[in-house]
């Protein structure tokens, strides 16, 4: 097998579902307003969703890598901009005063809440530069399909897992009111360690 780097992949994985963003804020809302298994519906159709850019991502990642060695180089550079980004607004977002504002997405039946979730992430084109990056971090260029298809289903199944705890979590009032009153600090942690991974992308040997 590749070289694989699963614990940086998981990592990074990790840190661009678990912080505050469209999905997650949805998530909340949506089990603060209408309960734990309307969010949980919701989850589902997000990491449907998730999955589909991921898949997409490694396919075209593949088969680019195979045709053309520069282009993981380009990749590592673009990812590597994109995690300083993110790093940029998170922090931007612990020095502004305030709440996050928690909104739910509108309910009807599970299969609804399911279609609005998986249309919310279909309809962000962010993930697929996200996980384009992820790939390029930590897929060497020599990996099969197999080894890539691997590396999707387990940063899938970890997504599922952080979105259905959001949803279970963000169900109980003590949760949401730990989570407001932190939420700078959360913010503050998430652009230190965005900004980390970016430097650290763009000076390590690859």
């Amino acid at each position: 097998m590749s070289d694989i780097n699963f614990p940086l992949i998981l990592t990074a994985a990790l840190l661009a579902t678990a912080s505050p963003g469209p999905s997650t804020l949805a998530i909340a809302g949506t089990a603060m307003a209408h309960g734990r298994a309307q969010a949980l519906a919701l989850v589902a159709g997000i990491a449907c969703g998730s999955w589909s850019w991921s898949v997409a991502a490694a396919l075209g990642l593949g088969a680019l890598m195979q045709a053309n060695a520069w282009v993981f180089e380009v990749l590592r550079y673009c990812g590597a901009g994109y995690l300083l980004f993110l790093a940029y607004k998170s922090a931007r977002s612990a020095l502004s005063p305030g709440h996050a504002k928690l909104r739910s997405v509108s309910v009807g039946s599970y299969r609804a809440s399911y279609g609005k979730g998986l249309a919310m992430h279909l309809t962000n084109p962010k993930a697929i530069l996200f996980f384009g990056a992820l790939f390029s971090v930590g897929v060497p260029v020599t990996a099969s399909p197999l080894e890539i298809g691997l590396v999707v289903v387990v940063v899938g199944l970890q997504s599922l897992a952080v979105f259905a705890a959001y949803a279970l979590m963000f169900s109980s009032s003590r949760i949401v009111a730990m989570y407001l009153r932190m939420r700078r600090w959360f913010e503050g942690a998430f652009a230190v360690a965005f900004g980390l991974a970016g430097i650290t992308l763009l000076t390590r040997r690859m």
